[in-house]
Formats: C-alpha cells, structure tokens, sequence
C-alpha cells in the first residue's frame, strides 16, 4: 500500500494550501546546512508547512495519542496512531467528528484533507489531516499508521493580491 485513501474532496474553497509531503522511502535526500539546531528527524520524513500542532483534536477509538509524531515529521502536529489497516476509517470518523465541531473538509487528496471554519468576526481558519507512516517498513495491516492535524497559519478566506500591471506595459 503506497498511500492511505483517506478521503477525495472535491470542493476547493481556497485558491492555494499548503501541502503535506510524504516520505517516500527510507534514505535521507541531500541537505543545506541547518541554520539553527539540527532536527532529530531523518530527511526522508514528511514535512508540514510551518504552523502550530494543532489543539482539541480528541483520541477516537482506535486511535493513541503518539508523542512527537514518532519523529515522522519535521514540523509540530498532533498525531495519532492506530493499525494501518485501520488509518482510512479511523480518518473518516475524524472528518465526521470535526464536521461536528464546524469544520468543512475543502480539498484534498490520497493522504491529506484540508479543513476550513468561518471565524465569528470573518475570515476563516484552516486545518490539515494527513495520514502517513513509516516508508522504511513494510506497509503491513498490522504496521503503525499515523494521522497527523496541524494548524495552517494565517486566514486561508483571505483573498490573493491582485497582481499589478507592469509599468508602461500593455496586455
């Protein structure tokens, strides 16, 4: 199995979002130098754009809370972990349990739902899902598969720039 179905959204209330990369196999790719401490977790993981793990998210069965994402990802989540097998229902009962909370699932693919939630005073707040595990061993039903939640930074309802003209240009 290469990737989880999790869910295919077909909606797409934002323009852009940031995506969630899988790992794709064990050896770590080539790297410029830190610039601050070195992460803990090896290159090959997946990466969240920058943003807080995100809170309130509950353990549903059955589902454990896994401390640091079991260092798959180099960005701060909140993860869980049930058998492989089960990580595609266990998604589906998260998308179902946050439409409760408001959430709408906007878009997504294999591995990754984006969520989106109308704040009070406007604008909205976003939130991914995805599902991952451990490419460097065998994707059995039994393996640990994770789903991880995290913050997208910003108000994702906020609309682009428009983009400027060049001087003295025509069309």
């Amino acid at each position: 199995m290469n990737s989880l179905l999790i869910a295919a959204v077909a909606a797409a209330l934002v323009s852009t979002s940031p995506t969630l990369t899988l790992a794709q196999n064990a050896t770590p790719a080539p790297q410029a130098p830190p610039t601050t401490a070195p992460s803990t977790a090896p290159a090959s993981i997946a990466t969240i754009p920058p943003g807080p793990a995100a809170t309130g998210i509950p353990v549903l069965p059955p589902a454990t809370e896994v401390a640091d994402c079991a260092q798959l990802l180099r960005s701060p989540a909140y993860c869980v972990t049930a058998p492989l097998g089960q990580v595609g229902a266990l998604a589906e009962a998260y998308i179902e349990h946050l439409k409760s909370q408001n959430w709408l699932a906007a878009d997504g693919d294999d591995n990754r739902v984006i969520f989106v939630r109308r704040r009070e005073g406007g604008g909205c707040d976003g939130m991914q899902m995805i599902a991952f595990y451990d490419h460097s061993k065998p994707a059995e039903e039994t393996a640990p598969g994770y789903l991880g939640f995290a913050v997208i930074p910003g108000d994702i309802c906020a609309a682009a720039p428009a983009a400027t003209p060049a001087p003295g240009g025509a069309a």
